[in-house]
């Protein structure tokens, strides 16, 4: 069981914002410089995570499959070609969406099935849900930090621990 779910989504967001506050002291064009990596530049990287955290907050909402494929083309267009800003107000955006749907769901451990066309069912957890996001962007911040050193800048720290001790010291 996830014993803080709320705690780790916020660590969630901290660290995505902590990242687009870097990535606003940087040259606009770092952002959408193509690179070789996962992802052909930071803000494709972005925009990925973007549609991402849009499937799975609709996933852990219990929207049906069949409404949520659908959305997946808009999601993506959404994203592309924004600046920092405009992709930072984006996240900001779906981050309330999420606090707002954890705050509508009295049991974040409860039993949910997911259906994936490739892979079948899961009986999983919202809260395994929840912590597979909160995963998949720590993955794409890292790749991220990889690409700004291609491009001889340094990255950011956005670890858990990093959090904790900003939430110790009373930073923001």
């Amino acid at each position: 069981m996830l014993q803080h779910p709320h705690q780790l989504y916020e660590y969630h967001v901290w660290a995505n914002d902590r990242l687009f506050t870097h990535l606003e002291q940087l040259p606009e064009e770092v952002f959408h410089a193509n690179v070789t990596s996962v992802f052909p530049s930071v803000s494709q990287t972005f925009g990925h995570m973007y549609m991402y955290e849009q499937l799975y907050m609709s996933v852990l909402a219990e929207v049906p499959n069949e409404n949520i494929f659908p959305r997946i083309p808009d999601w993506t267009e959404e994203a592309q070609g924004k600046t920092v800003d405009e992709m930072r107000r984006l996240f900001a955006s779906v981050a309330e969406q999420f606090r707002d749907l954890l705050r509508r769901t009295p049991d974040l451990d409860k039993a949910m099935t997911i259906e994936h066309p490739r892979y079948g069912s899961l009986d999983t957890h919202f809260s395994e849900i929840l912590r597979h996001v909160v995963n998949h962007g720590t993955y794409h911040r890292g790749n991220v930090t990889a690409m700004l050193r291609q491009q001889g800048h340094t990255g950011v720290p956005t670890d858990y621990m990093f959090y904790l001790v900003e939430r110790r010291d009373g930073q923001p």
